[in-house]
Order: C-alpha cells, then sequence, then structure tokens
C-alpha cells in the first residue's frame, strides 16, 4: 500500500485557539493512534481558521492523494462538508449525532441526555438558577445540549441561563462575566477551559467555589483534577471515543456498510467544585 493509502486525516477548525489548549482533542487523538498505529495506518492533523480553508484542505488532500480517509467533527445541521467528502471520494467518520452524518459511520454520544443529567444533578443539591456555557450554537451538539438542558429545567421547575461560548478560555470568561448578572447559584460549561475560566474569574470576584457558586465541567480532562478546586464533571472517556472513531474508519475503509458506533456513557465524576 502506498504511502498515500496509509493515512487518515483530521482537520480542526478554530479560528480563536490552538489545538495544544485543547485537552479533548489530544485524548481523542491518542485514541486514533492506539488502533489505528498498529494497523499502519498514521494521523495527520491540520488546524486551520475556518470552515472554507478546513474545505480546501480536503479537496488538497484528495488531489494529492495525501489520506486514505478523514475524520469530521463539529458539524452542523445540513453540514456541506458531508457531501464535499462524498464528491471527493474520500471516506469519512463523523464524530457526532447520526442526524449529521447522511449515511455515514457516526460515533455517537448522547449529548442532550447527558446534559439534563447536569442539571438533574445540580437541581438535586438545592440549586434553583444554574448557567449554561454553551459551544457555538452552529454545531449540532452545542443544539443538542442546550435543548437537553432546556428540556430538564422546564420539567425540574429551575431558571436555566445560557450564554454562549466557543471552547476558549477567553470565551469562557467573558459568558461567566454575564451570567452573574442573573445570580446564579451554579454554573455548567461545556468544556473543560471555560470551566477553569470560570474558577478564575468567580477567584476574581471573591465568589467561593463551591460555597457562592458550584461549576460543573464537561469531558473531564486531567486539568478538572489539578483545577483548585478539583472540577466535578460530566466524564466521557474520550480516548475510547477515539478507538471507536478508529475502528469505525477501518471498517470504512474495508469497504463495510457504514454504522452508529455508541460511545460508552458519561457520568458525572462529583469533585469539591460542587455541593
Amino acid at each position: 500500500m502506498a504511502q498515500a493509502q496509509r493515512r487518515v486525516g483530521l482537520v480542526l477548525a478554530r479560528a480563536s485557539r490552538v489545538l495544544g489548549e485543547e485537552p479533548y482533542y489530544h485524548e481523542f487523538i491518542e485514541g486514533l493512534e492506539r488502533v489505528l498505529t498498529p494497523a499502519g495506518v498514521s494521523v495527520l492533523v491540520k488546524v486551520v481558521t475556518d470552515r472554507e480553508a478546513e474545505s480546501q484542505t480536503y479537496e488538497r488532500w484528495a488531489e494529492q492523494d495525501r489520506v486514505s480517509g478523514v475524520i469530521l467533527v463539529d458539524l452542523g445541521p445540513d453540514d456541506d462538508r458531508v457531501s464535499l467528502v462524498g464528491r471527493l471520494g474520500l471516506p469519512a467518520v463523523v464524530l457526532g449525532d447520526p442526524s449529521t452524518a447522511s449515511g455515514l459511520p457516526t460515533v455517537w454520544t448522547d449529548d442532550a441526555g447527558y446534559a439534563r443529567e447536569a442539571i438533574q444533578f445540580l437541581a438535586e443539591g438545592g440549586h434553583r438558577v444554574i448557567g449554561h456555557v454553551t459551544g457555538p450554537p452552529s454545531f449540532v451538539h452545542t443544539q443538542l445540549r442546550r435543548t437537553g438542558a432546556q428540556t430538564e429545567a422546564r420539567a425540574l421547575g429551575v431558571a436555566l441561563v445560557q450564554v454562549e461560548g466557543d471552547y476558549s478560555y477567553e470565551s469562557g470568561r467573558a459568558a461567566v462575566a454575564d451570567l452573574l448578572t442573573h445570580e446564579p447559584t451554579a454554573i455548567v460549561c461545556d468544556n473543560d477551559l471555560m470551566a477553569l475560566a470560570a474558577l478564575d474569574t468567580l477567584r476574581e470576584r471573591d465568589l467561593a467555589v463551591p460555597a457562592n457558586i458550584s461549576v460543573v465541567a464537561w469531558d473531564d480532562s486531567a486539568l478538572c483534577q489539578l483545577a483548585v478546586p478539583p472540577l466535578s464533571a460530566m466524564s466521557h472517556d474520550v480516548v475510547r471515543i477515539g478507538e471507536l472513531a478508529a475502528n469505525a474508519m477501518l471498517d470504512a475503509l474495508a469497504g463495510r456498510p457504514a454504522a452508529v458506533y455508541q460511545a460508552p456513557p458519561a457520568h458525572i465524576v462529583v469533585r469539591d467544585s460542587t455541593n
């Protein structure tokens, strides 16, 4: 097999941050490599500034025969990247909800269900006003988390205030500052970096965690355990998700029918940032 046929491509469109800031993708790539490397397949990662540059990368890779397949992340409704890789003849695996995949193999996590679980956890702790720092609303997984959180908040009779972030530390600080005008007693952040930003912002305002405000992160990287105080988190086995995506890619490269691969269930890990 030629070298160009022994690579799987992963493109991350990140306008305001670099890959090194985001623990999720370090763990995800680790999982990919655990499966792909023994199979003789390497992972080619490229970070670009926007979706247009991402699409151009797929076109260039296909023209130059640089990869044998790609993994698509952060999809939106009717995402044109799905049809693009089809036109380019690139086998692809989607990391996201099956509704975004249009027949491609999918590694799926129940974002709406886990968001409901996070709200339920805080409501059971007595919180009646909960802030939610979300990711970009153009992503389907953000929409699912927002809707899941809203549904659970209505069912439990708690107030939910949602503010948009972009997964960066800076956006987390801005979002938490906005949320504080609504006087929440708990905040859920859609990734670890924004949760760390929440801790720092609250500390600067002399608000104690968890005595004044509880904070819950999403993903549960090592950053959550090292934070002060350690962060409670909706914990995902991200390395295992990477392994599933790698197996889905090997199946796609072998011409097997597309399937939905269910990620391991997430669960709340309770640490010192919640009461």
